[in-house]
């Protein structure tokens, strides 16, 4: 558990009014990005060019405050930008106003059913609101109500579907969650907001299957620049998820669509954020931190690699500094990726060369490589640290890198 963590920091300024404009941008060295607008969750930019942020949701009860927050600290830490919290209740709702007094970051509060659950988050201090129009009661009549609010408080919404909440017109029109019939659901709930004149929204159009899921959100980009939120739904436990949620992303996000993105699994919410964080920075789209590269077990090991590269995950798991650690267990590849990596070792016979920037410092019995390795790899996150070279608050989120405009 996450128990140094402060999570008594409310901020000494109100939220920018969504959709001001924001020097910071970022682009993928892939495709570049999707031309969006540009709305704000709290501090966070969100679409514009802006850097993609990491979200997740937190699992406990929203009402329980001391649990709820323990999380967030715990995903703040992990890396998260935003989090959203569930409020089917009352007692959840009543919470709101602590929860997001002491966040380190944004709220975004999670409403389905009852409208005035949506009010009071907003007067709680929010950053956001998820709301569904689908299933909110009397929506064409709120609706504009709930606009006006968010308006008056400088907040933005996040609107759309799941396939699991289809419209029953829509399924039965389109033959089920087809991309074409998620799309339709989208533009239909974009049109109530835009009616009225709000435009500071982002959109998600989530399905369980990477195909169905990645040709609903190509649609969709193609009908309009709102900020958009990426998700499969409903993934599942977490290897399973994990694949899916890269396969997906990774597809969208080559394309450079895509502003903010939830990994959701059957799993404790801090994978959730581990995983967005790793596939952002191996895809250049945020800053490389920590990185372990190990070769797969194979016939030519001379040394166990699996237990050897858990060891050292292990060991280092706590290391934020942006070092590239190579463990290797083969003579064909092995001093090639060590000399490549920050710090590596090439083993077998018994033993392991210890290279630090591609020179070998020494050479060690196989019993002493964990150790050996453990202690280089702190002496370098320490030096780094003290030369200033690892970004402050590295445990939370770092969106670049980052290009200004005219420059």
């Amino acid at each position: 558990m996450v128990t140094s963590l402060s999570i008594e920091t409310p901020s000494a300024k109100p939220f920018r009014k969504t959709g001001d404009p924001v020097e910071l941008t970022s682009e993928s060295p892939l495709h570049p990005r999707r031309k969006s607008r540009r709305i704000m969750v709290g501090p966070v930019p969100v679409g514009g060019g802006a850097p993609i942020s990491v979200q997740s949701m937190t699992n406990t009860l929203t009402a329980d405050v001391p649990a709820t927050l323990q999380q967030i600290a715990e995903l703040t830490a992990a890396g998260c930008d935003i989090v959203r919290v569930a409020v089917p209740s009352q007692d959840d709702a009543d919470a709101l106003p602590e929860i997001c007094r002491k966040s380190p970051i944004p709220v975004i509060a999670d409403i389905h059913f009852q409208s005035k659950y949506v009010f009071q988050a907003i007067d709680a201090g929010c950053a956001a609101v998820r709301v569904n129009p689908g299933n909110i009661r009397k929506f064409d009549q709120v609706g504009p109500d709930i606009c006006k609010a968010a308006t008056d408080a400088g907040i933005s919404l996040r609107i759309g579907v799941n396939a699991g909440s289809l419209d029953k017109e829509l399924y039965a029109k389109y033959g089920g969650p087809t991309p074409e019939a998620l799309v339709a659901s989208a533009l239909k709930e974009a049109r109530m907001f835009e009616d009225v004149g709000f435009h500071d929204f982002k959109i998600s159009v989530k399905h369980h299957d990477v195909i169905t899921m990645v040709q609903t959100y190509r649609l969709l980009a193609s009908k309009g620049d709102w900020p958009l939120h990426l998700g499969v739904t409903e993934a599942g436990p977490q290897w399973q998820g994990t694949i899916k949620s890269c396969l997906a992303f990774g597809a969208l996000l080559a394309e450079g669509i895509g502003d903010t993105i939830r990994v959701s699994l059957s799993a404790p919410p801090v994978e959730e954020v581990k995983v967005g964080c790793k596939l952002l920075e191996y895809m250049g789209l945020r800053p490389r931190k920590f990185d372990i590269i190990s070769c797969p077990s194979c016939g030519r090991a001379q040394v166990d690699v699996i237990q050897l590269a858990s060891a050292v995950t292990e060991g280092l798991k706590d290391i934020t500094a942006p070092i590239r650690v190579a463990v290797m267990g083969c003579i064909v590849n092995g001093p090639g990726e060590a000399r490549e990596a920050d710090l590596g070792v090439a083993s077998g016979n018994g033993k392991g060369q210890i290279f630090i920037k591609g020179k070998v410092i020494k050479t060690v019995p196989e019993d002493q490589i964990v150790e050996t390795l453990l202690t280089i790899a702190n002496d370098i996150a320490a030096q780094m640290e003290s030369e200033g070279k690892v970004p402050e608050g590295s445990t939370g989120p770092v969106v670049v890198p980052i290009q200004h405009p005219g420059r």
